[in-house]
């Protein structure tokens, strides 16, 4: 099998040596390597040293090098058979505050053999990033979340290479992104400062790390990039999602979205990167509304009103007998109540329209949407006027945070060649849906471009193309990070932002509103 141009894996046949060619067996395969390669420098470790003289002469000076580069420097992990029939294996690694998600490749081809994902055990301790924080602070807090992601993922990995007919002994490479603070729980660095004015991570280029160390049952040699963060609220999921989006090699600007507890946006194109977040995912998370979760078997994605008779058409995940609903669902539930007239410009219920469906409970007034005979919980699913005010605030956040990045920097969104909406939240959402509620700008549905699970795939890349890694850096290094809490604008364009889908009609031209043409 002829190897992968881009990838790691490289064959080098060395000439045997001779009384007239005495080169140490070590010199003698590092200067191969390094015509190979163009390489000034090609690390390689004790360990590898001690076992390099039986196999080269054991393969007749045919051997099968596995590298790994961080910046400039190469790194010789290990050496294979090219005989032989064990493959040489990779782990790509989307470690998620929630979810985590692994792919096994084969680095030779470059080809996915199996995929799996489970939810992070760190859970048990708190949802969300800042709870785990604040345990971390605890008597060996840090220790014990580390113990729990490095468990599971040890578990996980081992399953799936027992469903790959594999084993974990033929992983010699792994790239690993999440976001700053799961890197540095999963690290068993401190995050205390993280979250602590100014703001200040342990380290934001952890860069590649032999797998023992970070003790992880794999090839006892295998080396683990970590992907590096621009600061404590850009972590390396975002630089994994730029690097599969291509978005920093494009001429024309484009934006890139990802929307999670928080809302993390690129702008840019291939001379320059401008970035940001802020809280904008709150009101499409499960702690906000009674029947709100995250997508799966029965979750409601996708709804729509019939604006004459007012019937609701739902859609579940898998079909089955709705127990919730997820962000997407919740996105188009607001667009048409608001197209139907069920909710006015402030999102506010509007009885008169909606009377055989609202009720009061608490003194709070609920839309029931799935009646209890036709739920899976035996309940109404309802959503509140309460949980309608926390979507138009998130919403609002949404909008102010992409119009504030584009001004900023004197762009305006309708000049955007491409919107890139990544993760869950660009998977599944309709953005004619969001729209119209005034939560992405009003650009042409051709614009949008979903991207998956872009923090796997970029990770993925990193193993199936060596180049991968130096545009990593360059990336990182040409992002300038915009700090939103200080920007005086932000807070003006936010109580805009907040009707439906906004004050200015004109920036929404798509838009139909209920009992009015445009």
């Amino acid at each position: 099998m002829k190897d992968n141009i881009k990838g790691w894996v490289k064959t080098i046949s060395l000439a045997p040596p001779t009384l007239q060619d005495n080169t140490a067996d070590a010199d003698r395969l590092l200067s191969a390597l390094k015509m190979h390669l163009s390489a000034d420098q090609i690390d390689i470790e004790l360990s590898l040293l001690r076992k390099l003289p039986d196999l080269i002469r054991k393969w007749k000076y045919n051997i099968r090098c596995i590298l790994f580069k961080d910046r400039k420097r190469w790194i010789l992990a290990d050496i294979t058979d090219p005989g032989g029939s064990s493959p040489v294996t990779g782990l790509a690694i989307d470690l998620g505050t929630t979810r985590v998600v692994i792919r096994l490749l084969d680095l030779i081809t470059g080809k996915p053999l199996g995929e799996s994902s489970f939810d992070n055990p760190q859970l048990a301790i708190g949802p969300d990033i800042l709870t785990r924080i604040h345990f971390s602070d605890q008597n060996q807090g840090v220790k014990k979340l580390k113990r729990l992601i490095t468990d599971a993922l040890n578990t996980e990995l081992a399953s799936l290479c027992r469903s790959c007919n594999t084993e974990t002994q033929n992983i010699f490479l792994m790239a690993i992104a999440g976001n700053t603070a799961m890197t540095h729980l999963f690290l068993g660095l401190n995050p205390h400062f993280i979250i602590r004015e100014p703001y200040i991570p342990v380290s934001n280029t952890p860069g590649i790390i032999r797998a023992s160390e970070l003790e992880l049952e794999v090839n006892p040699n295998a080396r683990v990039l970590i992907f590096p963060n621009v600061g404590s609220y850009f972590g390396g999921d975002l630089i994994a999602g730029i690097l599969f989006s291509g978005l920093h090699r494009r001429e024309d600007t484009s934006i890139l979205v990802d929307v999670g507890t928080n809302a993390e946006v690129v702008l840019g194109n291939s001379n320059w990167l401008v970035s940001c977040a802020g809280a904008a995912g709150p009101a499409l998370e499960g702690g906000v509304t009674k029947m709100g979760m995250m997508a799966g078997k029965g979750v409601i994605d996708k709804i729509s009103i019939d604006p004459s008779s007012g019937q609701f058409t739902i859609h579940t995940i898998e079909d089955d007998p709705p127990i919730g609903i997820c962000g997407s669902g919740l996105i188009d539930l607001a667009a048409q109540l608001f197209l139907s007239g069920m909710i006015d410009v402030r999102g506010k219920l509007t009885v008169s329209e909606t009377y055989a469906r609202v009720k009061e409970i608490d003194g709070m007034l609920h839309i029931t949407i799935v009646p209890a005979e036709k739920s899976a919980t035996g309940s109404d699913l309802t959503i509140s006027q309460a949980d309608l005010d926390s979507l138009s605030r998130s919403k609002a956040a949404m909008y102010t945070i992409l119009e504030t990045i584009t001004e900023t920097v004197g762009v305006h969104l309708p000049e955007l060649s491409v919107f890139y909406v990544a993760g869950t939240f660009g998977s599944f959402i309709n953005p004619s849906s969001a729209i119209s509620i005034g939560m992405l700008p009003d650009l042409p549905l051709n614009r949008y471009t979903a991207l998956g699970n872009s923090s796997l795939e970029g990770a993925s890349m990193t193993l199936t193309d060596s180049s991968s890694i130096d545009e990593i850096t360059e990336i990182r290094d040409r992002i300038t990070y915009m700090e939103l809490n200080v920007n005086q604008e932000f807070m003006n364009r936010f109580s805009a932002a907040k009707f439906f889908p906004h004050t200015d009609p004109s920036l929404f031209p798509s838009v139909k509103y209920p009992n009015r043409t445009n």
